[in-house]
This record gives structure tokens, sequence and C-alpha cells, in this order.
């Protein structure tokens, strides 16, 4: 306990994983946290200041399993290891143990514990000069980047990166990702946190790798030593930092992010999900560069054209690409792998990721032949030439082999002569032992004597009860144990094979370790070409799946242009086309936001598909800058600098906010920051507040973003008055969706058409979700009598001024409209069909059939 008290000393934030056997043991508050997170049983052992110690274990062998439950529970878990073998110690002092590693959300490396399709994001942030410094580190993969930002443009980033864990300063907000925030570390100064960057990546000046703000260096430096620290001062292989700016990324804030859905919904599921819709990858790391590609939209249509031109390579080469295809099926996660053997905690299967990634990378890059796109070409060259390593790794590694070393088995026999020797001793011991229990039987007159291996005794010979007594007689055999049924024996002879079996068996064990580091180093030493062809395979199947949507006939490669154009035919909302693929189709519609009618005001009912249109059309900026094809006929898009997205109804009561004042919040962001070069899209701007309010709140917004702003916009509204600023504001455009009663009833056509709404239909809305007859009645009653009067807010100054309402207010609602439908029903409940004969039925069919005409005469 002593040395439990310690290591909680050293690491009081964590769970300690203790070390004791066989088993990880959890002691005093830890392991009350422990059974409850885990649900497994807590008991006690020994006693502490007069009270039992709570006490819960997990074995060793399974520990993956539940640190994978505690992490996603958000815990720490520091793993305590003993740092003696118990059976080569002497003396009687307790093992020797030691935290050998934290293991915290962001610096995970395990399969079992990581997230294959997502980026497993650790985030430092300090204080800089101009605002903050900002680094970010996947230490599965070693992707390792900073930036600059200002504090308003943090809940943008987090955002878009969505970080496991986030190191910041208690003194900074972190909205929503304040779950993440882990113990606060002490930064560096900028010239430390500089001199400490450049000796990590072995270089003479940061300035090497390009310019860093000091807050990025504090910041990139306080990721490198947080990750050392739970290292146990060891440092997996990372990438060279990047300096990546905010330029060059379209810049979506929020809400945007939460309002399109672009990787998870509103409830944080992943099904109906804009990556979900158009995700075609067929690896991890092909999975994880494409949610990339979509969080991060570019802005620099060169680059973009680059991904278009890859992807329509591979539409144009079918043969090729489903070779490709074939291949890329086969490719493992080696960045993951590498960066397991970086840490020395690499399995026989991570040396396999590598080597059967690189023969597929090999396959791969013979099919690349002839002319190539140049973001295509970058990736074949990146794929390394020499097969030296490879070759190794084949020749090495044994076929299958076992998951983890300590199991035996990895090297494949013929590699290594001196382990094969030390194995061919240990695994013909079989052989010898059953020979020499032959021999012992005859030697002995004991038929029935077996020689078996214990634990502690080692090999022995083992009798019946019945044998005991005569094995006695011999001289060179000595009791070692009586049984129950029985007794142990050993000879001279047992023991010294037993020996050398032993040693055969530890030296094979060792050996094997050897030839596994020195496999290892072989692969580090190639740490930075395997990285880039791991990469290099990611984009070809990022690329290919780009390509699957593509091939499908109904998507498009949109044209990206510098001027402010943006006309979509027959475009199609990709979540909501997925979704309905199964048993309906899609309605496509035709938006043209062209310079001179870049506002568009879109009226019409709940239920018609405004909302759809609305983020069809914002999710298409984000599909096109990040290079992917769009689900439309044609598509020519000017380059967005800035998204904004206000698209359904929230409220954040945990922060003293209504839904009104969220929006508003919103909407003030919109205002300030949006451009010429922005696209907006908005819906119901001035709802929860009074109509007048309200009504007020839309226009002045509505003529903000038309004649000051001067951007891109869709706003859908319900104030219908809105329409009449096509006068005044001359790049407004009315258009409405489009609604038919038939028979009394409204049938959504969900077609976008020009000219303004005459009305909402939300009496019509309220009747198919559900609303009591009743109720949906008196609501009809209602809005004739207010549309005759003028409304509320037209010539009736009083709700009294209008008869209905005094019928609410001074007599009690009158009794609903007589049942002519009820000779009928009774007439139905006379009739018993099971003891009818046919001509009864048929009477009864005609006399049914004049009492329906009857009630309808009376009806009329």
């Amino acid at each position: 306990m002593a040395q439990w008290f310690a290591c909680k000393a050293e690491q009081p934030d964590a769970l300690l994983f203790f070390r004791m056997g066989d088993f990880y043991e959890l002691f005093f508050a830890d392991a009350e946290a422990a059974a409850s997170a885990l649900d497994i049983a807590l008991s006690h052992r020994g006693e502490h200041a007069g009270t039992p110690i709570p006490m819960c274990g997990v074995p060793h062998h399974a520990s993956e399993i539940y640190l994978a439950r505690l992490i996603r529970r958000g815990f720490r878990v520091a793993i305590v290891e003993q740092m003696e073998d118990p059976k080569a110690r002497t003396g009687k002092l307790p093992i020797k143990r030691e935290v050998v590693r934290v293991i915290t959300p962001g610096t995970i490396t395990e399969e079992s514990l990581l997230e294959a399709g997502r980026p497993n994001l650790l985030m430092s942030l300090t204080w800089d000069r101009d605002g903050l410094g900002a680094a970010w580190v996947d230490v599965s993969t070693g992707l390792f980047e900073t930036t600059a930002l200002g504090t308003s443009e943090l809940p943008a980033l987090l955002g878009r990166l969505e970080p496991v864990e986030v190191l910041a300063p208690q003194s900074l907000d972190l909205g929503d990702w304040a779950a993440n925030r882990s113990p606060e570390v002490v930064p560096s100064t900028p010239l430390i946190a500089r001199r400490r960057l450049a000796e990590t990546f072995g270089t003479a000046s940061l300035d090497a790798f390009g310019t860093f703000t000091d807050g990025e260096a504090v910041a990139a430096a306080m990721a490198v030593d947080y990750i050392r620290s739970t290292q146990s001062g060891a440092l997996p292989r990372l990438g060279r930092p990047e300096p990546r700016g905010q330029s060059g990324a379209l810049l979506m804030d929020a809400a945007t992010r939460a309002s399109l859905e672009i990787q998870k919904t509103r409830d944080g599921g992943s099904q109906h999900t804009l990556f979900a819709a158009v995700q075609r990858t067929l690896t991890a790391a092909g999975a994880r560069l494409l949610a990339t590609w979509l969080s991060a939209p570019l802005t620099d249509r060169t680059a973009i054209t680059g991904r278009q031109d890859a992807w329509s390579w591979c539409v144009a080469s079918p043969e090729a690409t489903d070779r490709l295809r074939a291949i890329l099926r086969t490719v493992p996660d080696m960045a993951r792998s590498l960066s397991r053997l970086s840490l020395n905690r690499g399995t026989p299967r991570d040396l396999v990721a590598i080597r059967d990634g690189l023969n597929a990378a090999f396959g791969g890059a013979e099919i690349l032949e002839g002319p190539l796109p140049a973001a295509l070409a970058d990736a074949r060259s990146a794929i390394p030439s020499d097969s030296a390593l490879a070759d190794e790794l084949a020749r090495a590694l044994a076929d299958p082999v076992p998951a983890r070393l300590e199991d035996g088995g990895a090297i494949r026999t013929g590699f290594d002569g001196e382990l094969d020797a030390h194995r061919t001793l240990r695994d013909e011991s079989r052989q010898v032992i059953a020979k020499l229990q032959l021999d012992f039987a005859q030697r002995f007159g004991v038929a029935s004597l077996k020689i078996k291996h214990h634990a502690q005794l080692g090999y022995i010979i083992e009798a019946p009860s019945v044998a005991v007594e005569k094995l006695r007689g011999f001289p060179e055999l000595t009791l070692r144990q009586g049984m129950a049924n029985g007794a142990r024996f050993t000879t001279p002879e047992l023991s010294e094979l037993d020996q050398r079996i032993r040693e055969a068996a530890e030296k094979a064990t060792a050996r094997e370790r050897l030839v596994f580091a020195h496999l290892v180093r072989g692969v580090l030493a190639q740490a930075d070409e395997l990285a880039a062809c791991a990469e290099a395979m990611a984009y070809l199947d990022a690329t290919q799946s780009a390509a699957r949507l593509a091939q499908s006939g109904t998507w498009v490669r949109p044209t990206l242009t510098d001027t402010n154009e943006f006309r979509i035919e027959s475009g199609r909302h990709p979540v909501v086309e997925s979704a309905l693929a199964s048993h309906a189709a899609f309605v496509p519609n035709r938006c043209d936001l062209s310079p001179d009618q870049r506002v568009m005001l879109l009226t019409g009912p709940n239920m018609a598909g405004k909302s759809t249109f609305l983020r069809q059309n914002a999710l298409f900026v984000v599909l096109a800058q990040a290079g992917l094809p769009l689900p439309a006929e044609t598509a020519v898009l000017g380059i967005v600098d800035r998204l904004f997205s206000r698209v359904g109804a929230s409220d954040d009561l945990a922060r003293g906010r209504s839904t009104f004042m969220v929006e508003m919040t919103e909407t003030a962001a919109i205002l300030h920051q949006a451009g010429p070069k922005s696209l907006v899209v908005v819906d119901e701007i001035g709802r929860g507040t009074s109509t007048l309010d309200g009504l007020a709140i839309a226009w002045a917004v509505l003529e903000a973003l038309h004649s000051a702003i001067r951007c891109r916009t869709i706003f859908a509204t319900h104030f219908h008055e809105l329409a009449e600023l096509a006068d005044r504001l001359p790049r407004l455009k009315p258009h409405t969706m489009r609604v038919k009663e038939w028979k009394g009833t409204v049938v959504f056509l969900h077609e976008v058409a020009e000219g303004a709404a005459g009305r909402s239909w939300g009496v019509h809305v309220a009747e198919l979700a559900g609303v009591p007859a009743q109720v949906v009645r008196r609501a009809a009653s209602l809005m004739a009598a207010m549309e005759k009067h003028g409304g509320p807010l037209g010539k009736s100054a009083s709700l009294q001024a209008l008869p209905l309402f005094a019928v609410t207010t001074e007599q009690e609602e009158p009794p609903p409209p007589p049942d002519e439908f009820a000779p009928v029903r009774d007439a139905l409940n006379e009739i018993n069909p099971d003891n009818m004969s046919p001509k009864q039925a048929l009477d009864a069919l005609y006399r049914l059939k004049t009492l329906v005409a009857g009630c309808a005469d009376g009806a009329t």
C-alpha cells in the first residue's frame, strides 16, 4: 500500500490500475468509481486507518475491454506495472512497481480503444499577445498541426476538429467542449518552447518547418510535453508540426456545423449525416481523410480542382479503379500500427500491417500508370519503390501471427537459426517426456504413473495411491508432494531435463523478442517513408470514394469560379435522398443565386420542405469545396469564404438562453462576420417574440443581408409581408414551396417555384400532426374570422371586436354538430358476419348502401 500511495501522489487525477500478479487492482475511491463505471463487484482487502480498504480488479489479459469503457466515460487511467520478474526476485521486499503510462482520451493508441474511421485529436491552447495559439496532435497517426486565432474563432475551430481532449487555461471558456478539458498544464516560455520543439525534431530551429507565432510554438511544445508525460518519457512518431493558419479553409461556426450535421447529428448520432451519406471508403485511414475533407472544405480553387481531377480520372478509368478498389480492401491501418511500434507498444500484427500495407501499395503503384493528374502523381511518388523491408517482413513473420508476442510463434521457422534450435529442444520435449514416461513405467513396474508439468514443481512423476509405497522403495525417487489420491515424485534425471527444457523455452522467448525488436527497428528506420505511403493510400481511398458517387450518373462535377455565381439545376439533398432511397423518390429543385438575384426569399408552409432546401444548398458548398461531386444535374458555384446556416430552433437552458436568445445571438454572428463572398441560409428569423417584433427584426435583417453585406442568401420565412420588399430590394427574388389543396386536404409538392405564398396552411399541418378534430375546427373558424376582420393586428384593435371571440368569453363552447352517419354505425354493430348466409350478407350490404346514400343526402 505504500507503493500505491506513492503512485497515487504522482497521478492524483487518474485511476490507478495497480498490477498484482494476473490482475490490475484498484483501491479506495478509485475502486468505488471503477466498480460503478464498469459494473463489477466491489470488495475489501486489509485495513487503512482502522477501516477496510475498498478494492476491485480486472484481469490483466482482458484489461483493454475495461480501459475502453473507462476512457469513454471520461476517466484518466495510470498503469502501474511490476518492474521485476517475481520468479527471478530474491529477498522478501515487495516487488518494485512504477507508473509506466497514463492513458487519456487524447493519447490512446490501442486499436480496441480507437474509433477506426475518425481522428483522435489532442488539442492544446494557450494565450498569445493577439489571441490564442493552438496545436492539435493525433498520437495514433502522427498528425501535428498548429494555428493562431482569435478567441471568437475558437468555437468554430473546436467544432471543426472535435478534439477528444483539450489542454487549456482554466480562464479560457471552452463552451460545449468544457467536458473534454484535462488538468491544466503550465506552459513554457516561447523561447524554451521553440528550443524544445527543435530538439524534438532534430533541427536547429523551428523555422525550418514554417513560420510559427509564439502562441503556436508554446501550444505545440505543451502538447509534446504532455504526451511525453503520459508515456513515461517516450514519444511516438510525430509528423513535423505544420502551421495551418485559418486561410485556405471554408469558415463555419459551431452553430452552422450543428445545423448542417456534417459528421454528427444534433443528438450525437452518426447515421443520418453528410459523412454517412457520401462515404464509400474501403479503409479506416481513407474514412478519416474523407471526414477531414468534409470538416475543413477548401477555398483555394486550384487545390479543389486537384481533388476533382483525381476522382475524375478514376471515373474515366473504370477498369483501373476496380483493380485499385480490390487492393484497397486489403490495406490495413499502417499509420496507427506505426505509432504503436514507435512507442514500443506494437504487436506482431502491427508488423503484419506494415508488410501487407506495403505490398498493397506496390500493387496500387502498378495500377497508377501513364499520364496522371497531379494529385494522383504525387500519391504515386509517395509509394516506396524498394521492397526490401516488405520482403524481410514476409520472410520473418509467421502466417498467421499471434495477437501478442508473449504467445510465441510470431517468427517464421527458418528465418533465425538460433531461434529454431531453441524451439526444437523446447518442442521436442513432448516426445522426450513420452519416451521417459514409458522407461520409468517399465523400470519401476508401475504402468499407471504419469509425467506431468507442475507450475511450482516443474516436471514430476505422478502416481496413484496403490503405487506410492512401491515407489518409495526406489532410492533415486524423491517424494515431493502427497495428494489425497496419490503422490508426486522427482528424480535427478527428470530435474535435469526440466531445467534444460525450461532454459530452452526461455531462450526461445528471449531470442524471439530480439528478432522482433530487430524487425521493429527496421520499420522505424523508414518511419517517414511509411507514414507518407500510408497517407498516399488514404488519399487513393478517399478519391475512389468520390468516384463511386460520380459513377452512379446522378452526381456531377461542379464548376467552381472566383465570381459570386451560384446555380444548381435539379439539386437533391444527399442525406435525405439516402434516407428515402428504399421507399420514395426525392424531388429535385433548382437554385439560382446569381448576382442579379442573390437573395432568395422563400415562403411556404411547414412540412413543405423549406428547411431541406436550405440545408441542401449549404451542403452543396461543403461538398463542392471539399472537392467532391454533387447530387445534381449541373452546378456552378462561386467560391464561398464563410458559410452560415441557421436552420432549426433550439435553446440553451444550461446557459440561461431561450430559443429566441440563441436565434438572435446566431443572427448577430452572421451580421458581424458575413461578407460579399459568403453564403447565408436562415430560417424563420424573428420567431419566438410578438408578430410585430418578429416581422420588424426579419425585415431589418433581410435588408442588411441584401444591401449592406451583399452576400448570397436564402431567407425562409412565414412573414409573407416580406415579399412586398421585392419592389424595394432589386436583388431579392421571392420563391415559395408549391402546395395544392385537394378535397379539403393539403398536398405538399416539395417544389420551389417563383412567387410568394398566400397562406401558411398551419391549420392543415396541425391536422396532419394529429391535433384533435374539435381543436382543428375551432382554429379554422378563428382564422377565417381574423382574415375577415383584418386579423388581430389589422382593423380590429381588440380581440373582443370579433364575434367569435365573444363566444369563447361569454358562453360555453357550442355542442358539436349531430353525427349524420349514426344509423350506419348502428346497422354495422347489429351485423354478425360469422352467423350470416351469403344471401343475408348480400341483403345487409344493400341495406348499408341505402343508409350511406341517405346520410350523404342529409349532409349536402
